[in-house]
């Protein structure tokens, strides 16, 4: 469970923000702006109620102190924007409608800075008083041009020191001596304002920086902390301790240590039309209720689903009839059938186990093959609080470690649970000696495969066969073995280790985690930023490497015999075989095999018949034959079925036709067929009521082909939706 967390935003919205200096494109809110930003929007994609913000500005144009003190003298031109509260996306919008630069450099930082702390001990309070377990920050951002009054200094750090506020102060073109940034021509006001920051943040015990630091800071991952939890509270035992004496038994607990960071998967919401109607407010999901106390412009509800089951009726053949789901029996599939296990016969297979932590047996470092780990990790730590147990399994893993051994156990984690069998591996790290748990597969999860040997070939009499076209010869060897040695990576950076684990990140995670954020934010935008330098340090070889192997790589483009292959050309052409793919001989194949210029369409072998036709010819008239072969087909399948029996094969030669006629670029010829088969279908005239095949295409969206799917085609968009409408 994560900790508590109220954090106050204190701006600097005063006129001065609004300059663009130092050669940037931006004003200096916009650019201040962009941590604050990111910091608010990493809070929100958390969705904790626990992680409380606020936001208050000082040098505004307006006072609003929100109720928070009674006289507002000392507090003039500061304003609180919000309360102490769970951010969602729509106090984010509302937000940023709000920051802007003040016409007026009235106010101090200082008070906002007052009024911040107050808010946060009011908002982190019981109800008598008493300051709850919160972790207390304030973000400062300033560049340091307004009036302060450092009178009270000493009490305000004096008091942040005693309630454990944590406070960061970010400078706008602040003095950055270690990364060598000093502002010229610094004006003398801006100058005291930053010392005074500078030793009241350094009496706190704060965090004083400029905000160029800070942003560039901001591309680097953020490493999620939890709360470690434990999945296992019990014995670690080595025998069996109710029938023999000379048994083993540590009490430890089970805790996480590493596992996979999965990124944020994609919700369906529809938007809410009618709030006010009892029959909408009767059907909403939970989530939708959840966001009733922040309503949006055109308010979101999580899309409900509802599940039916339907099996063939034997009353009406071709007909489904709804069952209830407590009239269903479960089915396992094995292969393409369904194995029907009632619950008599479920519980005669079912393992009944028991909590337990059993060592089974012990293995040596060399012999484990370290593929068969198969899971996240986990901490095998003594109990808390018990010193005998802390003894005992230091002790154990200390044998462990100094006979080079690994330990295999039997873990259930709770009764009725599946047993797995795990690794137990010794860690000593100073004071700190656990055990690293990893689960190993069973049998039934092992997949063996058998690869032919790479240097040589065997034949069915069994001679070996060392030199052979599939076989690498010496020459492309000792070109490769050049190449792989020029693009070693230890060389690298004076021998120093290159791409450090603690380096590198997790591209997929946080690129999208990058865009959410900055998604929120920018609603409106229709280009995407770049991702972030860190996440594509290491997606290519350093350029100096491949410089250096240049060499070696030529040598082993020639030993290999590297040629370059044609572009693969999209789509068949129009009508033409100029644009066709040719064979590099630029022999027709066909001509040589003897094969006919027209393939007839079969309907015993409706669909590959169909293909080769296409296939051998480009002519225009051969391809209209083909497509009325098989349109004629097609309709044969619709009128001759018996029920919905022959429904499944036409809309098959329908899919294939409609692909490999938009492929062809002569989408006009299935436009035209599939207009005469809707109207065939819709009007009776296929051997009585097929309305049930039109929906099936209409289901499958196997109607028009529109100028978006394929250039060539005359119908938009908007006529080949229309062409749905029954």
């Amino acid at each position: 469970m994560a900790s508590k967390e109220a954090t106050a935003f204190v701006l600097d919205l005063g006129q001065s923000m609004g300059q663009k200096q130092n050669g940037r494109s931006k004003t200096n809110l916009d650019w201040a702006m962009e941590y604050v930003w990111d910091k608010i929007t990493t809070a929100v994609a958390t969705g904790r109620k626990t992680a409380l913000m606020s936001v208050v500005g000082a040098r505004t144009d307006e006072t609003d102190l929100g109720g928070l003190v009674n006289d507002d003298e000392g507090y003039s031109n500061t304003q609180v924007f919000t309360h102490l509260k769970q951010f969602l996306l729509t106090d984010i919008r509302e937000l940023q409608a709000q920051i802007k630069p003040s016409s007026t450099d009235d106010g101090d930082i200082l008070s906002a800075l007052a009024i911040a702390i107050q808010m946060i001990d009011q908002g982190t309070c019981g109800k008598n008083g008493t300051p709850l377990k919160y972790d207390r920050r304030i973000i400062i951002v300033t560049d340091g041009q307004g009036h302060m009054d450092p009178t009270d200094l000493d009490q305000i750090a004096a008091k942040l020191k005693q309630d454990n506020f944590e406070i960061t102060l970010l400078g706008v073109d602040f003095d950055d001596p270690e990364n060598g940034f000093k502002e010229e021509d610094k004006d003398a006001h801006k100058e005291q304002n930053e010392a005074v920051l500078k030793e009241f943040i350094n009496n706190c015990d704060g965090n004083f920086g400029t905000l160029a630091e800070a942003i560039d800071q901001m591309d680097t991952p953020r490493l999620k902390e939890i709360r470690a939890v434990h999945s296992y509270k019990g014995e670690l035992t080595l025998g069996n301790s109710e029938l023999y004496q000379a048994t083993m038994t540590i009490d430890v607990e089970r805790y996480p240590c590493t596992t996979i960071a999965k990124p944020p998967t994609a919700s369906s919401f529809v938007v809410q039309t009618d709030l006010g109607s009892a029959p909408e407010a009767s059907t909403q999901s939970s989530a939708t209720m959840a966001e009733q106390d922040h309503p949006m412009d055109g308010q979101l509800s999580a899309v409900k689903n509802q599940r039916a089951y339907q099996v063939d009726n034997p009353d009406e053949p071709g007909m489904k009839m709804n069952v209830e789901l407590e009239d269903l029996e479960k089915g396992y599939e094995y292969g393409r059938t369904a194995v029907h296990i009632n619950e008599s016969e479920r519980n005669v297979v079912k393992l009944e186990t028991t909590q337990a932590f059993e060592l089974i047996g012990f293995v040596r470092v060399d012999k484990f093959d370290r593929y068969l780990a198969m899971s996240k990790t986990n901490y095998i730590m003594a109990q808390k609080g018990n010193d005998k147990a802390q003894l005992a399994l230091s002790a154990f893993a200390h044998a462990l470690y100094e006979t080079d051994c690994f330990a295999i156990a039997r873990l259930v984690a709770k009764d009725n649970k599946a047993p797995l069998v795990v690794l137990l591996v010794p860690r000593l790290e100073g004071d700190r000696e656990t055990l690293i748990e990893v689960e190993l597969p069973f049998e039934e999860d092992m997949r063996r495969y058998k690869f032919p040997p790479l240097d040589k070939k065997l034949t069915i009499t069994g001679k070996i066969i060392t030199e052979h076209k599939d076989l690498p010869r010496s020459d492309l060897m000792t070109a490769m073995s050049e190449y792989v040695d020029a693009m070693d990576l230890s060389e690298l950076d004076n021998g120093e280790e290159y791409m450090k684990p603690e380096d590198i990140y997790s591209p997929l995670l946080h690129r999208i985690n990058h865009i959410i954020r900055w998604r929120a934010c920018n609603p409106t935008h229709t280009t995407l930023p770049d991702p972030p330098q860190i996440l594509t340090k290491y997606s290519a070889p350093p350029p100096e490497l491949i410089a250096n192997a240049e060499t070696q790589l030529d040598a082993l483009k020639a030993a290999a015999d590297v040629k370059k292959v044609p572009p693969k050309v999209k789509g068949r052409g129009k009508r033409s075989l100029r644009d066709r793919e040719k064979p590099l001989s630029g022999l027709d194949v066909d001509e040589l095999l003897g094969n006919p210029k027209r393939v007839k369409i079969d309907s015993g072998n409706l669909i590959p018949s169909f293909k080769q036709a296409l296939a051998v010819t480009d002519d225009l008239e051969a391809v209209q034959s083909a497509a009325d072969d098989m349109g004629n087909a097609i309709r044969k399948l619709v009128s001759e079925s018996v029920g919905e029996s022959g429904y499944g094969r036409a809309l098959e030669a329908l899919r294939v036709m409609r692909e490999e006629l938009s492929e062809m670029e002569e989408p006009d010829i299935y436009n035209a067929f599939v207009r005469g088969l809707k109207s065939d279908v819709l009007e009776g005239k296929l051997k009585g009521d097929r309305r049930e095949m039109w929906w099936k295409i209409r289901g499958s969206r196997y109607g028009l082909v529109d100028d978006k799917r394929c250039s060539m085609s005359d119908v938009s968009v908007e006529e080949a939706a229309d062409f749905y409408k029954s």
